[in-house]
């Protein structure tokens, strides 16, 4: 059987190819898309890989194809991800999640630059001078998009824009970026930290150096895992709504499945939410 098949059958079966279950982002997506399919009468079938690129993406489709999926949903918010999509067969339905792909796919993503320029603006608003970052690993399209939010903020507000701290998603990449901005806590008053885990990390290693938050530094993270509310303190983070996500993402693979037509590619952005905690305040006076 081969991919091009997958369009003359209606199976009501819809196919997800993701990776990397362990990480928040992927797996609430997954779970948001899953959710979104059988309220829409519809089963899924998973395939997740360890990396998305050609081969992976390619061997996956082989496999969902011999499953008689109706249309595939790819979550690849990494910047390989651009190439495997390219290859995907023009009257394949498809509809990938996160990113900026380029070209002849339907995308579905919550807006990151915006969620970053919440963040930061929340900040700005209440008093601080400027805005550290704990950035996302350089693969990640996400990663990047939180990035530009953050340095847009500052710019047009004309203030400076300290160099990033590395991050990988971990806790640990969090607690090392923490340990180091603790030793500089005479300039820093305020960290956008790129996801809630980095957040956690950092938060640990303030209270190992004694660094009081939000009375010294002010953090946010992003993504709003369900233990943010409970971080010591619980933690200021912005909000991506995953069941909208999978909601759009599976409204347009359908859109897709369902035409006689050919339809045009689809550009859905979901707006992500700011949630306010105990993580920030306006800073102490000199």
């Amino acid at each position: 059987m081969t991919i091009r098949t997958l369009v003359t059958r209606r199976s009501r079966r819809l196919g997800i190819v993701s990776f990397d279950p362990a990480l928040y982002r992927p797996a609430s997506t997954v779970y948001g898309i899953e959710r979104a399919a059988r309220e829409a009468g519809h089963f899924v079938r998973i395939v997740s890989l360890r990396t998305i690129d050609r081969a992976g993406v390619n061997d996956a489709l082989g496999y969902l194809a011999e499953q008689g999926v109706d249309g595939v949903i790819l979550v690849a918010p990494q910047r390989s991800a651009a190439q495997a999509l390219a290859d995907l067969p023009a009257d394949l339905p498809a509809v990938a999640v996160e990113g900026r792909h380029e070209g002849d796919v339907s995308v579905v993503s919550v807006d990151q630059v915006e969620g970053a320029r919440q963040a930061t603006a929340h900040l700005l608003d209440l008093g601080h001078e400027t805005v550290w970052h704990v950035r996302g690993p350089d693969d990640w399209l996400e990663a990047e998009e939180r990035g530009e939010g953050w340095r847009a903020v500052l710019s047009a507000a004309g203030r400076a824009i300290p160099e990033a701290l590395e991050g990988d998603w971990t806790p640990r990449s969090g607690y090392l970026a923490g340990k180091i901005l603790a030793g500089r806590v005479s300039d820093v008053t305020a960290v956008f930290v790129a996801n809630d885990r980095m957040a956690l990390g950092l938060l640990r290693a303030f209270s190992e150096a004694g660094v009081k938050v939000p009375e010294q530094v002010s953090v946010v993270g992003f993504d709003d895992i369900p233990e943010s509310a409970y971080f010591t303190p619980s933690l200021t983070t912005v909000r991506q709504d995953f069941d909208e996500v999978g909601r759009l993402s599976v409204k347009v693979l359908l859109q897709q499945v369902e035409s006689a037509e050919p339809l045009g590619h689809a550009r859905l952005v979901v707006a992500p939410r700011l949630i306010g905690r105990n993580s920030t305040a306006r800073p102490r006076p000199a």
